[in-house]
């Protein structure tokens, strides 16, 4: 059979010339069953299969990217430590470590043709990183995307970051089983007002909802208004029913404040009152052990020792008001009141987290 050649396709014997008979033979041979020889024979790859050319990517490399645009990618290969190259999520692991190791091993990187000999890196995963360290945007974008959705574990219920950007003041309300306190804090952390009032009565009886009622209507006529009013969310479990009584009480302060400080809802549908978590604002100010959160009381000592002493504190106690909250905070040492120290410490942690989106 000198003039043709049987060949199958799609389930049919078709006949082909002798010339291309020996073309597809010629690239199926190279691409598979590349031939045996002595001597080295050079093999022209596909432009599909390209990434398999150290050369030919490398070229493709440099014209993907200016001169420009490659020597600040160089210049972060070449310089940054391990610990920096890990801040691209691209880098992490042993990709990174690879880069270390290789610079180590042949010095600086001279071109972006050289990053194909480090392990790990092929062709498609190198344009990703070259780009990642060029738009450094993209994991600021992913940064500000965890940090709403740790910002919607802290704070419920959601409010737009614009709306929490823009506060001017707040007051933050702590309530426990005898007493309700509150810090009105403004953007400045500048302590407005500071007080807490005793609420003994409300656990006793049958938890008259006119009881609770009039005792927490006297305690708001005394606030300031503000822009957000700021809830503690304490999130006990009701699976030890002795703690029953105490859940019930919280839920029935947290629903007469939500109904009551929310005044213009009806109108507008927009939240004015919010509750954050309180193990959120333990965790800012590393007073959690484990699974509890310690006192406050250490930490507000200093916030108000800090006013006095330095040009600027993290929290400005005004002065004609500094010493009266000193002799409240001194008076109140012995009666353990959690719910005064943690009314400042749940307003310093919302502006931080929630407005200035910073760590101090």
């Amino acid at each position: 059979m000198s003039a043709c050649s049987l060949l199958v396709a799609g389930g049919r014997w078709r006949c082909f010339p002798v010339p291309v008979r020996s073309s597809l033979f010629q690239v199926l041979h190279n691409s598979c069953c590349r031939k045996k020889s002595t001597a080295p024979k050079k093999i022209i790859p596909n432009a599909a299969i390209c990434d398999e050319n150290t050369k030919e990517t490398g070229n493709a490399l440099d014209k993907l990217f200016s001169s420009e645009q490659q020597a600040s990618i160089l210049h972060v290969l070449n310089t940054a430590s391990n610990k920096e190259l890990e801040t691209f999520r691209l880098l992490r692991g042993r990709k990174s470590v690879n880069i270390i190791e290789h610079r180590e091993k042949f010095g600086p990187f001279q071109n972006l043709e050289s990053l194909m000999n480090v392990p790990l890196f092929q062709y498609k995963t190198t344009i990703q990183i070259c780009n990642s360290i060029l738009c450094p945007e993209t994991g600021g974008k992913k940064r500000k995307f965890q940090d709403n959705r740790l910002l919607r574990k802290l704070i419920k219920p959601e409010i737009e970051r614009e709306k929490l950007k823009a506060v001017n003041s707040i007051v933050s309300i702590v309530f426990g089983t005898r007493r309700i306190a509150w810090a009105h804090v403004d953007r400045k952390l500048a302590v407005l007002d500071w007080q807490q009032n005793e609420c003994c009565q409300l656990m006793k009886g049958t938890y008259l909802s006119s009881v609770y009622l009039q005792e927490i209507s006297s305690v708001i006529s005394k606030m300031p208004k503000a822009d957000f009013y700021v809830l503690e969310k304490i999130g006990l479990s009701i699976q030890n029913s002795s703690r029953f009584p105490v859940v019930l009480h919280f839920h029935i302060m947290e629903a007469m404040l939500y109904a009551l400080l929310n005044k213009t809802f009806a109108q507008d549908g927009q939240h004015q009152v919010l509750s954050m978590n309180r193990n959120g604002v333990g965790k800012h100010f590393e007073l959690m052990i484990g699974d509890t959160r310690t006192s406050g009381k250490e930490l507000v000592k200093q916030f108000l020792s800090e006013s006095v002493l330095k040009e600027e504190p993290r929290v400005v106690f005004p002065t004609e008001k500094i010493v009266h909250y000193r002799q409240m905070f001194s008076s109140t040492e012995q009666q353990r009141a959690e719910e005064l120290y943690d009314s400042l410490l749940q307003a310093v942690a919302f502006y931080e987290l929630a407005v200035f989106d910073t760590e101090p």
